[in-house]
């Protein structure tokens, strides 16, 4: 029941934070305060309903180290994604042809905000912590990997190949992050700056999503493999290779950290559910 509790809890936030967001649709400034806000509401809400379903403090969100944390996670995911547009404007499929819009980017910044903290709160803090407890790290990192691709299969634009990619790059990605860190600011931080690096900054489809446009104007053509196609360049084989390379770093530091949890003996799971019941 903690699953249902926890999800229900965060969801509500957001659902309530989307329709007040849906009424000021146009005004990028109320969009980044109101965005911003009901991230941090939801961060709030994550660590009362842990606190008061699994009776211990919400360590995964504790304050200490967060500004720094999610700093890092903003730097690397921003630069991720750049290192992903070189690579497809070196090959002549990502061209810039001026400026675009500075207020349009500042509404995505609040955006992105929101969208970076749902997404890991639901998958990272309550669906593979929880899993991770019974299967252990690698197989929660493969389940919700993929269960974290399957999602994007609503959004506009979607591919099976893009749920792939995203199942693959960022569904291991942001779950080793978790791994390695034991906190949710660095897969926040790291989702985010991918997210807005793509809408915010380059102006490229995030998901298979066409967000307003971000600080430069640009045009994407070329190979599907390469660009992505009308997925974004999430789908780009760059994309996928980068977010492997950083799973491998990832994981490498939560072992070299003693942070994987091996699976569960079905003894140990007999014992841990008779001594609930008790």
């Amino acid at each position: 029941m903690r699953v249902v509790w926890q999800l229900v809890a965060v969801v509500a936030v957001f659902l309530i934070g989307i329709q007040v967001v849906a009424v000021v649709e146009g005004n990028p400034w109320l969009t980044l305060a109101l965005g911003v806000l009901t991230a941090g509401l939801a961060v709030l809400v994550y660590g009362w309903v842990v606190r008061r379903t699994e009776r211990r403090p919400a360590t995964e969100v504790s304050r200490e180290g967060a500004g720094a944390a999610v700093g890092w996670g903003v730097l690397i995911g921003v630069a991720l994604f750049g290192a992903v547009i070189a690579n497809i404007a070196f090959l002549g499929d990502y061209e810039v042809n001026g400026l675009g819009s500075a207020t349009g980017a500042v509404g995505l910044f609040g955006f992105m905000a929101a969208a970076a903290v749902r997404e890991e709160l639901l998958f990272r803090g309550i669906l593979f912590r929880i899993m991770e407890e019974r299967a252990g790290t690698w197989i929660a990192l493969a389940l919700t990997g993929m269960l974290f691709g399957l999602s994007h299969l609503l959004n506009p634009h979607a591919s099976l190949w893009g749920a792939i990619a995203i199942a693959i790059e960022a569904g291991g990605m942001l779950g080793a992050a978790y791994a390695a860190t034991r906190k949710l600011w660095v897969p926040i931080g790291l989702h985010f700056g991918w997210n807005f690096a793509a809408s915010g900054i380059f102006s490229t489809e995030v998901s298979g999503t066409n967000t307003q446009q971000g600080m430069l104007d640009s045009a994407t053509s070329g190979p599907q493999l390469i660009t992505g196609g009308d997925f974004g360049p999430e789908g780009s084989v760059f994309s996928v290779l980068f977010g492997v390379v950083l799973t491998v770093v990832f994981m490498w530091l939560a072992r070299r950290r003693g942070h994987l949890v091996p699976r569960r003996r079905r003894a140990d799971r007999v014992e841990a559910t008779t001594t609930l019941s008790r």
